[in-house]
């Protein structure tokens, strides 16, 4: 019987990123999923990043990732969110080509050293003692381990309904995981449902694109991983259109919703708040005449459209009904309906903040059984639990992001310490911090420890070192260097309406007035630099923001102030005098490791906080 160090049970983007990092670490890797060829599948709409999800791509390429390369390598359009706004807002977002994404997650998949896959089903979780030492499968049997990532997506009692119409599978074509599921039960862990869905796809070739928006790629375009240098020139990209519901689209909705499973009583998971079907968006949003449609392609070798905005479980007839109210959709051809999919999930809160279980030692769960949704969640948490697996097997300490210093510290610490009633979605908002954990430095946050676990080469850990370098040196100039009054900036400045210079000021100082940016003040430098024009933005950003910049650090200082204040594992909160019996089972229930996690439990008091302090300095005294 082989033994593994690590079993990754899944490949989508969860598996696919938990698997590459435990087995780029050393670790003896097998990955069991139904199908090879369905390895990185896109199964809802071909994009990847967004707002607050950009962000978790470029954590998870300076970690040592693949979703940002693949991304690059395969995307058909490139734009930057909220590019109007400041940096901590903005995010990456590209479309992929759908097929030539998967080939490439399948091909590095292929060329990894370290890693075997096996077309299987895992069947069975075989834990002995509290550790997980292996998984019995539908066809192989046995296979010993000694850590197992479950990366199960929406396939764990997964059901797909069209209307009345269900159809058990975790996706078109694909059997769900029913007797894993029962056996994860059996293990002790609640599984509940949660729901989600998608659109149908349409026929390209039978939209008429006459009267349609375009929406074309940003030139040029920037890419997401900070190992590639630029996309090039001979790759193809490719629009997307724009149109929308109308009062004819929302009247046939409403005529059929009683046969919409979420509105029929069929379906009594809890569904996306964040992306509702067009049902949902109908109900809540009852007094808008339209809702906005994005048809978006889905790769350079296919006619096929993915309509963002339509994700729908009505019956079918009822969905060409009101694809064709659609404005440009008159003639359409519908190849593939839309449905919604229910599926079980294990609450987050049964995790430690390693992504290992708190019930079986060695067992590790990724993406969507965790209650999230997106591709990009799902790979952020698949990267940092193959990362703890692979430290596991050596007996090393967890790796684990804090929320003051990632997009990935929030999510999982949200997830962990919270808990989720509603499949859970990145967004800036959720992060304190964002004026300091932006997209355009993930580099310089994650890149160390990238190195250190080996994920990224030394090469480019020492180039991104050189770039902050570099802008470490521009900043120090900037605040160092005098412009006196009566030169040709003087005429700069009165020409975008700022006054002029009255007496010699720090170029840093000019910087900081809002109509000014750094080309305005370059030529007044001393030197040409030819700056790249990802480090002028950071320049630019750390000069204007400053004094906002210092007050987050504050900020920062206090909030590690708490989290650095352990909790022992074995603490009996009941001889802790003055918390209230409901704070007690809380604090028992999700088990914080330090005063910060506990701090942001739902409905633990700072009264209580103060009290669990107290206690602590005696305790560790």
């Amino acid at each position: 019987m082989k033994h593994y160090d690590c079993i990754i049970i899944g490949g989508g983007h969860a598996g696919v990123e938990a698997a590459l990092a435990a087995s780029r670490m050393g670790s003896s890797t097998l990955m069991v999923t139904f199908f090879f060829d369905t390895i990185g599948q896109m199964s809802c709409n071909p994009a990847i990043g967004g707002v607050g999800k950009g962000q978790l791509i470029k954590e998870i390429d300076a970690l040592g990732g693949e979703m940002g390369l693949a991304a690059d390598r395969t995307g058909i359009q490139f734009r930057k969110l909220n590019a109007s706004k400041g940096q901590a807002v903005r995010s990456s977002r590209c479309q992929s080509d759908r097929q030539r994404y998967k080939s490439y997650m399948q091909d590095i998949i292929r060329g990894q050293e370290g890693l075997e896959v096996l077309e299987d089903e895992v069947n069975e979780l075989l834990v002995k003692g509290g550790k997980i030492v292996g998984v019995r499968t539908q066809k192989g049997g046995k296979i010993k381990c000694s850590s197992a990532v479950v990366t199960a997506g929406t396939f764990l009692y997964g059901r797909m309904h069209t209307g009345k119409t269900i159809v058990p599978g975790g996706r078109i074509e694909e059997p769900d995981s029913t007797r894993l599921a029962d056996n994860i039960r059996d293990l002790s862990f609640e599984v509940l449902l949660f729901k989600t869905g998608t659109p149908p796809r349409l026929d390209g070739a039978t939209i008429d694109f006459t009267h349609l928006e375009s929406q074309y790629s940003d030139e040029p375009p920037v890419p997401f991983s900070f190992r590639t240098p630029s996309i090039p020139s001979s790759q193809q990209l490719l629009p997307c259109y724009i149109t929308s519901t109308n009062k004819s689209t929302h009247q046939i909705i409403e005529e059929k919703m009683h046969l919409s499973p979420m509105y029929s009583g069929q379906i009594q998971a809890t569904g996306v708040r964040y992306c509702p079907s067009i049902e949902d968006k109908l109900k809540k949003f009852g007094s808008k005449s339209s809702h906005q449609i994005f048809l978006e392609p889905e790769g350079l070798d296919t006619d096929e459209y993915y309509p963002n905005g339509i994700s729908t479980g009505l019956p079918a007839d009822v969905q060409e009904e009101m694809v064709h109210s659609i404005k440009g959709l008159k003639r359409v051809r519908i190849t593939q309906y839309g449905y919604s999919i229910e599926h079980g999930i294990i609450p987050s809160t049964e995790l430690q903040a390693s992504l290992q279980t708190k019930k079986v030692k060695g067992l590790f769960l990724a993406g969507q059984i965790n209650g999230t949704t997106g591709y990009e969640e799902a790979a952020a948490q698949g990267i940092m639990a193959g990362i703890n697996a692979a430290l596991g097997v050596k007996a090393e300490e967890p790796f684990i992001l804090a929320r003051d210093e990632s997009y990935i510290g929030v999510l999982i610490d949200d997830l962990v310490t919270k808990g989720t009633e509603e499949p859970y979605r990145m967004f800036t908002s959720r992060v304190e911090y964002r004026l300091i954990v932006r997209e355009d430095n993930a580099d310089w946050r994650m890149a160390g420890y990238g190195r250190r676990l080996g994920l990224l080469s030394e090469e480019t850990f020492r180039s991104v070192e050189r770039k902050y370098e570099r802008i470490s040196k521009e900043i120090e100039h900037l605040r160092s260097t005098r412009v006196p009054p009566g030169t040709a900036l003087d005429e700069k400045l009165v020409a975008v309406k700022s006054v002029p210079l009255r007496q010699p000021t720090l170029l840093s100082d000019i910087l900081k007035r809002p109509e000014v940016n750094y080309a305005m003040i370059a030529p007044f430098d001393g030197e040409c630099k030819n700056l790249p024009r990802d480090v002028i933005d950071q320049i630019e950003y750390e000069i204007k923001y400053e004094g906002f910049i210092k007050r987050q650090l504050k900020d920062i200082e206090r909030f590690r102030h708490i989290e650095k204040i352990r909790i022992p594992a074995g603490i009996d909160y009941d001889v802790i005098p003055s918390l209230s019996i409901e704070i007690r089972q809380k604090l028992k229930r999700f088990a914080p490791a330090n005063l910060g996690q506990a701090n942001r439990i739902s409905g633990v008091t700072p009264a209580a906080i103060s009290i669990l302090m107290v206690y602590l300095k005696r305790y560790n005294s």
